[in-house]
């Protein structure tokens, strides 16, 4: 019964409420700073379509990523970024979370069968928004890349931006990804790292590099968590 209860759509409406606000408080009384400005100014002054990429772990504190640009970068006041999610149902939820910080959901998936989505996504970039895409999402494996965000990218002509976050206070939930769930009061920081290109004519050869890519700016968020002064970041 209680399992029935948990499931059903407006309990988790009202979950989903609940933790964007959580969420948003968080936002609030973080001291942010961001890290890689040189990697992700050019692309947001102009408002160009990119592929921005994070691993699902690092999901709660991504859309912040969206306010600094707004809020730095004046030529991306009409950035609207999209979010792949999956029909799934932890996918549904996840949507429902973010969808409440100005973000579009689309669903679908990155993962064999996506193609729908994968089409839906390609829509978005050749309108030059911007979409945000979790490689291992929504069940994993952990940090195992789908082929689909290398696909896209390739089809699409435009980059994968490595991105990821941490914050200072946090719970690592116990969940597949050990998701990191973001605290109150914490400081916390956005990484960005340079784009990584991917030839259409053998996209699936750059995951390894889209997987190093991300692994490295969770390992450079981690880093800044521990010793601020060890990267090189501006407050925002």
């Amino acid at each position: 019964m209680l399992r029935k209860l948990i499931r059903h759509p407006n309990t988790q409406a009202a979950f989903a409420r609940l933790l964007s606000l959580y969420l948003a408080f968080c936002y609030r009384t973080a001291r942010w700073s961001l890290a890689g400005y040189e990697n992700f100014a050019p692309i947001a002054e102009k408002g160009a379509p990119v592929i921005i990429a994070f691993w699902h772990e690092r999901l709660p504190m991504m859309p912040m990523l969206w306010t600094v640009a707004h809020r730095l970068f004046p030529g991306a006041k009409d950035w609207q970024p999209h979010v792949l999610v999956s029909r799934h149902r932890d996918g549904r939820f996840i949507g429902e979370v973010v969808s409440r910080f100005r973000l579009v959901m689309v669903h679908g998936s990155t993962s064999r069968g996506g193609a729908a989505g994968l089409r839906a996504m390609l829509r978005v970039l050749r309108d030059r928004s911007p979409v945000a895409i979790t490689p291992d999402g929504p069940r994993g494996p952990r940090r195992v890349a789908a082929e689909g965000v290398a696909q896209l990218a390739a089809v699409a002509g435009v980059p994968v931006l490595p991105t990821a976050a941490a914050a200072s206070r946090h719970r690592l939930l116990p969940s597949w990804d050990r998701m990191m769930l973001p605290l109150p009061f914490a400081r916390a920081v956005l990484i960005c790292g340079a784009p990584v290109w991917v030839p259409r004519e053998d996209a699936l050869a750059a995951l390894p590099a889209i997987e190093a890519a991300l692994n490295a700016a969770c390992d450079t968020a981690d880093a800044w968590v521990a010793d601020p002064a060890a990267v090189e970041s501006r407050r925002v």
